[in-house]
């Protein structure tokens, strides 16, 4: 799994520009698949049959990550540029990011920012706007920036590459959410599906940065009985002040209870508490209103769609270097499994079961 991670993260694929990623996830799939088809707006949708009757479970990790685009390129040289998805302005100057041309070319770049010898003339309190910022890509006028083939819409992406480090974590960019998309390439993969009761989609959703687009769509064409999203989610364990350490990195899976697009059902909730306590995998229950997930989506999909979500626990989430536990990163998908092989009938999730 942490090979595909490295994989994963390595394709440059900004919200709306996730073409390379679904080319990689559709020839990695296409051949453990019963069904798999690419949608109008992106999603890979790949449909596994069990071998016994039971409900259909809706399984989605969002494709995406946050980057910019190309807005403005001026005479200079330098590239204006417009944020897709959620960015904080303070920490993204002097980073390295990558410019993918319609010809397929990665172009290194670097978000500019005035020397420190400079600093006495400016004011230190000031926190830039990213439309006052720009991005120097190494071209000495605009006829350059055209030979490097950089034209006005190519997406930009963080250029950090993966690494492990420390005492069995990773950093690196995009985690948020190719760590999930991880976790649902390897169930798919390690899972006897012979074992399993029921039907369950893997979506591989696109443009959740952007509203939780791409899981809208996908939900539309999957009638399901329960759901689950699999996504990071903002670990609270180090020291600014609004922390309350009650989600902590290397602490295990995260098992929703809500945040701001949904209230997990308790049926699935307490369903995968039961099994990851029975199992032993290290868990934590998560309650934080500031983030949503594709589930905000799918759970009101129909009649209503039992829904809940598994977090891996993250820290500097957006930003062009993302920390996470490869432990949490293994129990997610541990008790994703165990979620699969355990279902039996779609009543067990009803409200009033």
């Amino acid at each position: 799994m942490r090979q595909t991670l490295r994989e994963l993260v390595s394709i440059p694929g900004a919200c709306g520009f996730e073409h390379e990623v679904a080319r990689y996830l559709v020839a990695r799939l296409k051949d453990r698949a019963d069904e798999i088809w690419v949608d109008g707006l992106g999603n890979v949708i790949v449909k596994k049959t069990g071998g016994h009757p039971g409900p259909t479970l809706m399984l989605s990790a969002h494709a995406d990550e946050v980057g910019f685009i190309v807005k403005k390129i001026e005479p200079n040289g330098l590239i204006r540029f417009e944020k897709i998805g959620g960015h904080d302005d303070r920490i993204i100057l002097n980073e390295r990011v990558v410019v993918r041309t319609q010809d397929g070319a990665l172009r290194p770049g670097v978000i500019g920012c005035i020397s420190c010898h400079m600093m006495k003339f400016d004011n230190a309190q000031l926190v830039r706007k990213h439309s006052e910022m720009y991005i120097d890509v190494g071209a000495r006028d605009a006829e350059g920036v055209a030979r490097l083939g950089i034209r006005v819409a190519d997406p930009i992406t963080w250029a950090t590459p993966y690494e492990e480090f420390g005492e069995n974590r990773a950093m690196g960019h995009g985690f948020d959410d190719r760590a999930g998309c991880a976790v649902l390439v390897n169930c798919l993969e390690t899972v006897d599906f012979s074992q399993v009761h029921g039907t369950v989609y893997f979506v591989f959703s696109t443009q959740e940065e952007l509203g939780l687009r791409g899981a809208r769509v996908a939900s539309q064409q999957i009638a399901a009985d329960v759901a689950i999203a699999v996504d990071t989610t903002a670990a609270s364990d180090t020291f600014e002040a609004m922390m309350d350490d009650t989600l902590r990195l290397g602490g295990g899976v995260g098992i929703k209870v809500m945040d701001f697009s949904l209230l997990a059902s308790v049926h699935v909730r307490k369903k995968l508490q039961r099994l990851a306590e029975a199992q032993n995998i290290p868990h934590q229950l998560e309650i934080f209103p500031g983030i949503g997930t594709d589930a905000g989506e799918m759970h009101k999909e129909k009649a209503g769609v039992p829904t809940s979500v598994l977090s891996i626990p993250s820290r500097y989430a957006h930003c062009p270097v993302e920390v996470i536990d490869l432990g949490d990163l293994t129990a997610t998908r541990d008790l994703l499994a165990a979620f699969i092989t355990a279902m039996r009938t779609k009543e067990e999730f009803a409200f009033l079961a």
